[in-house]
């Protein structure tokens, strides 16, 4: 009896040894794939952070332009106030001369037509020089249209007699003007107005929350992942 007993508790020991040893297989196995997974999230991850510090960074970049030159002429920009201009008077007065390159060190001068318009701002009886944007009253105070300098004058004289019939055509048009009434001219359209500031800032916008966006995302599944691990450690 003693024999058959002592052989029994071998073959039980024997047996929970060998599930033993399997079992630990199965955990290094176990372990083995962790580590492999967690080796090749590690570069993924980092290369995704990378990409949202390179998308904001881009859009800090690009609001930084925006402000020194979009933002900067909107914010200087004294004609403010939307009205109803109405054409009292548009007439071509002189011939202005312009320059044009010709080639390399080459500049030639040509001739335009200087055509003047005066409105009524808002039907109060204030008359106006219309002008057609702010760079055009800044580079030529007295005609209301500057075009591209060009050899053929014939063409833009045609182009500015075009402008002029229109203009007598539809003579209400809408204009902005200056509601502290320091500049006495008004500007057919503006260069910088609420459209193009707001589409100018809608892009960098974009790239700056979807960086935040994939710094957080990748953030969080960090977290998950060591959240997961300590659960398991306490389930073991």
């Amino acid at each position: 009896m003693f024999f058959v007993a002592g052989a029994k508790n071998k073959a039980g020991s024997g047996g929970g040894n060998e599930r033993r040893s399997i079992y630990k297989k199965f955990r290094e196995v176990d372990i083995l794939d962790k580590k492999k997974t967690v080796t090749a999230l590690k570069p993924g991850e980092d290369r995704a952070i990378f990409l949202g510090l390179g998308m904001i960074l881009s859009s800090v970049m690009m609001y930084f332009v925006l402000g020194i030159t979009i933002l900067r002429s909107y914010a200087d920009s004294v004609w403010t106030e939307e009205g109803v201009c109405v054409v009292l008077n548009s007439t071509v007065t002189a011939d202005m001369n312009c320059s044009y390159n010709c080639g390399s060190d080459c500049w030639r001068v040509s001739k335009y037509p200087c055509l003047q318009v005066y409105v009524s701002v808002n039907n109060t009886g204030r008359v106006s020089r219309l002008s057609h944007n702010e760079e055009t009253q800044d580079a030529s105070s007295e005609c209301f249209y500057m075009p591209r300098c060009q050899k053929d004058s014939v063409a833009m004289h045609a182009m500015i007699m075009n402008i002029s019939d229109r203009l007598k055509v539809n003579q209400q048009v809408l204009c902005y003007y200056d509601p502290s009434e320091q500049q006495e001219t008004v500007l057919l359209t503006r260069l910088y107005d609420h459209s193009v500031v707001f589409h100018s800032l809608l892009w960098p916008s974009c790239m700056l929350t979807g960086g935040a966006l994939i710094i957080v995302m990748v953030k969080l599944t960090q977290y998950l992942s060591r959240l997961c691990e300590e659960i398991g450690k306490i389930k073991r």
